[in-house]
């Protein structure tokens, strides 16, 4: 399943143009942050007529959601593309979701938008899912009910299992830093990340 192509629903978001702005915009988020960027900003960045980022894109909220869907959805679909380690079902499943919280903790888009528009976050965070996150809980709900199967993870509801398990990672991927000092790393915290869920799905 490619999470990027699935999450993408938008018909402009498999264009050419729409990767040009795209690219565009996530420059601007880099540069001077979301809030200070307008939709021509990004039609000059991208060498684009206004008209044609209008056409493309009604509003900066419809260009942000695309923008962060195919951030988020090229961090998970890497770490699902590894190489899964050794250690039974619940060990896989943990490793990879601790690894995308490592990811997008550290993902340079995500840094910046913390740093200075925090506030865009709020909305996936306390009203409603994102398509990148509905994307990760499908894939989720798939691999624990995969595992279930083969009597690696424990019984349960897979999707209340899997949201219960991203629910997890998103206060270590949110806060996970703000825990981190000179007797505690990130490191440590997100081996305590994987020890979590394994202990959680162990059969």
């Amino acid at each position: 399943m490619s999470i990027r192509n699935s999450t993408l629903k938008r018909a402009a978001a498999e264009t050419g143009t729409a990767d040009r702005l795209l690219d565009a915009a996530r420059a601007s988020i880099l540069s001077v942050g979301w809030t200070r960027t307008t939709l021509t900003d990004v039609a000059r960045r991208a060498g684009l007529s206004r008209m044609t980022i209008y056409r493309t894109y009604p509003d900066k909220t419809a260009l942000f959601g695309d923008l962060m869907t195919r951030e988020w959805a090229d961090v998970i679909e890497a770490v699902l593309a590894e190489t899964p380690s050794d250690g039974g079902w619940p060990a896989v499943i943990a490793n990879r979701v601790a690894r995308i919280a490592t990811e997008l903790r550290t993902n340079e888009v995500f840094r910046r938008i913390v740093d200075v528009d925090p506030e865009l976050l709020l909305t996936y965070l306390l009203e409603r899912r994102g398509r990148s996150q509905d994307a990760l809980l499908e894939v989720l709900t798939d691999q624990i009910r995969a595992a279930q199967a083969e009597g690696g993870v424990r019984d349960g509801v897979p999707g209340l299992l899997a949201r219960t398990v991203l629910l997890t990672a998103h206060g270590f991927t949110l806060s996970g830093h703000t825990m981190a000092d000179g007797r505690v790393s990130e490191s440590d915290i997100d081996a305590q990340l994987v020890e979590l869920i394994r202990r959680y799905l162990a059969p």
